[in-house]
């Protein structure tokens, strides 16, 4: 849970971060580029609006690339201008481009661009209608333009990737700051819960002792069976508080051996038999034979038992409780099915809450506390497994999947 909280805010702050500061980042890029391009673009525009340039122009309408005063160039940034006319996708300007052959490359792969500016190759472009409907490309040679933009681009993904790296480092680090009041209380709640099971055991047991005594000398009493009863349901409250404890605490858990689970669940069901034709529900297994797994054999052993006593319990009379187990994808999958009433969906994943009863009444008449699938779901999420709930035509399904563990790895 705590794990799970952490990422929760760890993600908040990571994706707050990142869409603020790379946002930041995309446009300053995004302006200082197209600020670059339409200062050479506006530069070039102001040459060719010059009486020298016009007057060349009239002068020979035939040219397609007239060049911009020499002269005039000389003070600006601007390496050379090469003017292309296209008309259906084909080159009609009489411009000699013998010099660069790219010219006319890149004239018509941008030729489509009614409007825009932008850079391609070493050049910038600009891309306008002509009056006879043909498209006049206009290719700026500005190279100081053009490494300077290229910085931008390049310094901008340096500090992008610096800015994720400082990003997911402070995000961690205050993921951990404001989770560790939050673990550090349920730690306390974990040993207090751990300390007062085992305090409470001892007065239990002198209870019981003190109520066999009672009823060895004066008789069968209903006073007596009430304390006995009583006894009993919280002394399992208080194992199943010690189990949960135990669960969560890693370093508690037993070193795990490899044993055969098809046998282990045939001999959990086995204990079932009495209670399933005391409740006239037929148990069915369909195991897959010499299936192993690495672990405890009490952690599995417990959640079988659960969902199978939580199946048989909740079954209709005269129904079928089925069990598989089955190796799919190198996951073991063991599914538990009933036939009894659904469970409404808004409730499938608190019931893995503790103390979380669906049937308030009818739990606290059968002594349940709510606790059995809450320890389940720790057990199956120390082997990094997950168990899924569905409903469907009246059937009820608790599928465990867990991934197939190696030797070794356990706890990794």
């Amino acid at each position: 849970m705590i794990d799970k909280l952490k990422k929760r805010i760890f993600f908040i702050i990571m994706i707050s971060l990142s869409t603020i500061v790379l946002g930041t980042i995309i446009i300053y890029s995004t302006v200082s580029y197209r600020n670059s391009i339409n200062a050479t673009v506006s530069m070039v525009d102001r040459f060719v609006q010059m009486p020298e340039f016009e007057k060349r122009e009239k002068k020979d309408e035939n040219i397609g690339n007239p060049e911009v005063p020499k002269n005039k160039m000389q003070n600006s940034e601007v390496d050379g201008v090469y003017f292309v006319l296209i008309e259906n996708s084909q080159i009609v300007s009489n411009s000699d481009f013998s010099n660069n052959s790219d010219i006319s490359e890149y004239a018509l792969k941008v030729s489509n661009k009614i409007g825009k500016t932008g850079i391609i190759g070493d050049y910038i472009y600009k891309v306008e209608k002509g009056r006879n409907k043909e498209t006049n490309v206009i290719l700026i040679e500005n190279t100081k333009t053009i490494t300077h933009v290229k910085v931008i681009i390049i310094t901008s993904v340096i500090i992008a990737i610096l800015a994720i790296i400082i990003i997911y480092i402070l995000a961690k680090f205050i993921a951990n700051l404001l989770v560790k009041p939050v673990s550090e209380t349920f730690e306390k709640q974990k040993q207090f819960i751990s300390d007062a099971s085992h305090e409470l055991k001892t007065p239990l047991a002198v209870i019981e002792a003190n109520a066999d005594v009672l009823e060895n000398e004066i008789g069968n009493s209903k006073w007596i069976k009430y304390i006995q009863n009583e006894v009993d349901s919280m002394s399992n409250l208080i194992s199943e508080l010690l189990l949960l404890a135990k669960i969560e605490n890693i370093d508690d858990i037993r070193e795990p051996e490899k044993f055969d689970l098809s046998k282990q669940v045939e001999f959990s069901l086995s204990v079932f038999e009495s209670m399933a034709y005391e409740k006239n529900v037929q148990i069915h297994s369909n195991i897959k034979e010499k299936v192993f797994f690495y672990g405890n054999k009490e952690d599995i052993n417990h959640v079988i038992s659960t969902l199978t006593d939580n199946a048989i319990k909740h079954s209709e009379k005269d129904k079928n409780v089925e069990v598989s187990l089955d190796i799919v994808k190198n996951e073991i999958v063991i599914d538990v099915i009933n036939e009894g009433e659904p469970i409404p969906e808004d409730e499938r994943e608190k019931i893995f809450e503790r103390f979380y009863r669906i049937d308030k009444s009818r739990n606290r008449k059968e002594k349940r506390y709510g606790l059995g699938l809450a320890i389940a779901s720790s057990i199956v999420k120390k082997y990094k497994g997950k168990i899924v709930v569905e409903c469907k035509n009246g059937f009820t399904s608790f599928k465990v999947i867990i991934p197939i563990q190696k030797e070794g790895t356990f706890g990794k």
